[in-house]
């Protein structure tokens, strides 16, 4: 049996991270640098038409939505962090894709946060075989 050592001082992984350093503020100084509901569920709205609303057909396929909606979470989380410009919030985005098929659904979150610097938005969107449902939760990080 053969032996590998593997020295992992000799490999280097280059990742690209913005490191940001703590600055013992409890709260973003600038107003802002707050995170802004009404525009967060602007965006959402905008990707959320942009992304379902060429959907017409009736035909439900679990492994194309499943990929959608992680790729709309994914461009919803960036499109608020680009232009929004709030750097130490930590943004998370939960997307539920669903089939129209006269069901009730409920969804609910509970999070521990600073109602003073944290917050979110959601936003629904509803076509004649599918509905969707977006959340993004704000967390403001020092």
């Amino acid at each position: 049996r053969e032996r590998v050592d593997a020295d992992l001082s000799h490999s280097v992984l280059h990742t690209a991270m913005s490191i940001v350093l703590p600055t013992y503020h409890l709260k973003p100084e600038d107003e802002n640098a707050r995170f802004s509901e009404s525009k967060a569920r602007h965006i959402v709205k905008e990707i959320l038409d942009s992304e379902l609303q060429w959907r017409v057909d009736n035909k439900w396929d679990k492994q194309i939505f499943e990929t959608l909606s992680k790729s709309i979470a994914d461009k919803i989380k960036e499109q608020c962090k680009t232009s929004m410009n709030i750097p130490r919030y930590k943004i998370i985005v939960q997307v539920t894709i669903g089939q129209m098929k006269d069901q009730g659904i409920k969804i609910t979150s509970r999070c521990l946060w600073d109602t003073a610097t944290d917050n979110y938005a959601s936003v629904s969107f509803q076509k004649q075989h599918i509905w969707a449902s977006a959340i993004v939760f704000a967390m403001y990080t020092d």
